[in-house]
């Protein structure tokens, strides 16, 4: 079954496929893992059946020690480091797992795969460290770990994802057994671009609900600051028809409707603002173009068959290359760079609302001097700015052979996943910034209104943050705003006056 598209919904429709397959079975993976077993009887040697892996392909294993071979590969391959894979990725990997071996192209055994939805049926979530792979024999020791509990190796996170416990444990209190591995069973399980996919997936679902957020606090700052609404006529993106542009224009209208504030200086002696107001659908809407083709990259993905060799129909096991990570890695370091962009433009704003142009106080408090304001603020702002300068080096251009030359160019696509994950949180963190001071900047245009949609933003966002008259605790704030950017709080409140925004 083919997942159509990233969404919110993408682990629960992988998690009912996986139960799906619990009470139904999985024909494609019965019929490849036929085909394997005719093979083994054959004579004939296959890669990662009956012959050493890597370099050692060329070593012929005995049909004695055939089964060994897997058991061998799995503990061999475990030897990730560093801390844990976050619990919410390593159950999508899992579950990545599991679709890419229902396509039938693996030739894994039923009771290996069955015991995989198990796990994921019972939300038993492998303990997995984030650093070892490569990203190009797919990513090798990420996936061991996460298979190791098949064989009562490893850990499971629990109770409540907070701790760690044995895998032999769980499984007995689960009263699951150890499953034996068949030939085939640990490549098949290792070979792979899950975890990859997976912090691409998560971070894809996650910047999809973000940059509309940037949307809408990017809104706020320009009405706070006075900003012109012409920058976003239709006419002027109509002429430079980039999707994503027209989008963002589209928004930030939709935002504006009926504003007070606009109105006040409609015919003020401002000729242009700053970039940081008036490109915001150039910028913000680069990065959905940017996101779009991401998203399309990683939806054929985790449609795809990632493992090696490959179980056709036809009967022909045939050896490729298709664990390499290189289209994720060059996809997934394109969204470090567009997303840390929105963070560029959001920390240009904060400095510009803290000005104190415009009829805002310097600082945005009145009483300065005893109290700093939201200096600060910006200078945490530009910090995560600057480290994404950093993170947003391309890992992808990167290659060192392993496996004594036979792995000669990798994709260092793992690194650009994980690295991307931090673009993400920090891109998080400086949208929160510019949304306090957005607030408590339009505070001050009072008893004037901003627009329809901006006003629904800043009311909804007073129910959680106060204005301040002078310094506080502005951490705890910082927080809050980050929490009601991960949910849908501000936005369901915005989109009930604006309708759906693009």
């Amino acid at each position: 079954m083919q997942i159509a598209s990233l969404d919110h919904g993408l682990q629960d429709t992988l998690l009912q496929n996986a139960k799906d397959y619990l009470k139904q079975g999985c024909p494609p993976v019965t019929k490849s893992r036929e085909i394997v077993e005719k093979k083994l009887g054959d004579g004939n040697a296959y890669y990662g059946i009956n012959t050493g892996f890597g370099i050692l392909a060329q070593k012929r294993i005995s049909d004695e020690q055939v089964i060994q071979l897997q058991y061998n590969f799995l503990l061999s391959h475990a030897v990730g480091l560093g801390n844990p894979v976050p619990s919410d990725i390593s159950r999508l990997m899992l579950l990545l797992k599991i679709h890419a071996l229902s396509l039938g192209y693996s030739g894994v055994s039923e009771p290996v795969f069955k015991q995989l939805c198990t796990f994921a049926k019972k939300d038993l979530i492998p303990v997995i460290p984030e650093k070892g792979s490569l990203g190009a024999s797919g990513d090798l020791a990420p996936l061991a770990h996460m298979s190791l509990p098949l064989i009562g190796k490893g850990k499971f996170w629990c109770p409540e994802f907070k701790e760690h416990k044995k895998a032999k444990k769980v499984l007995q209190a689960h009263k699951l057994s150890i499953v034996p591995l068949g030939a085939k069973d640990g490549l098949a399980l290792c070979n792979g671009t899950q975890l990859m996919a997976a912090y691409g997936c998560h971070v894809a679902i996650a910047a999809s609900r973000l940059i509309t957020y940037a949307d809408i606090i990017a809104s706020m700052s320009l009405e706070a600051l006075q900003g012109s609404i012409k920058p976003f006529d239709e006419r002027i993106h109509a002429v430079r028809p980039h999707q994503g542009q027209s989008d963002v224009a589209s928004n930030v209208r939709a935002l504006l409707q009926d504003s007070e504030i606009l109105e006040s200086h409609k015919n003020c002696a401002k000729v242009q603002d700053p970039y940081s107001l008036r490109c915001v659908p150039q910028v913000h809407g680069a990065t959905r173009d940017a996101m779009r083709y991401v998203n399309q990259v990683l939806l054929t993905e985790i449609n795809s068959v990632t493992d090696n060799p490959l179980v056709f129909p036809d009967g022909d096991i045939i050896s490729g290359g298709n664990f390499h990570g290189q289209p994720l890695a060059l996809a997934l370091d394109f969204a470090a760079i567009a997303l840390s962009e929105i963070a560029n433009i959001s920390e240009r704003r904060v400095y510009q609302l803290l000005e104190g142009t415009d009829g805002l106080p310097p600082l945005l408090m009145k009483d300065t001097g005893v109290n700093s304001g939201y200096m600060i603020t910006q200078y945490t702002a530009a910090a995560l700015v600057s480290q994404n300068k950093a993170l947003c080096h391309p890992n992808s251009v990167d290659s060192i052979p392993s496996c004594l030359g036979q792995e000669d160019h990798v994709s260092m696509g793992s690194l650009s996943a994980l690295k991307l994950l931090e673009v993400l949180k920090n891109v998080e963190q400086v949208l929160a910034i510019e949304l306090i001071t957005a607030a408590q900047a339009l505070d001050f245009r009072a008893p004037l209104k901003g627009g329809k949609g901006v006003m629904a933003a800043h009311n909804t966002i007073r129910k959680h943050i106060p204005h301040h008259e002078g310094d506080d605790y502005f951490r705890r704030d910082i927080m809050r705003a980050i929490e009601l950017i991960r949910s849908r709080t501000v936005l369901e409140q915005v989109q009930k006056q604006t309708g759906a925004l693009l």
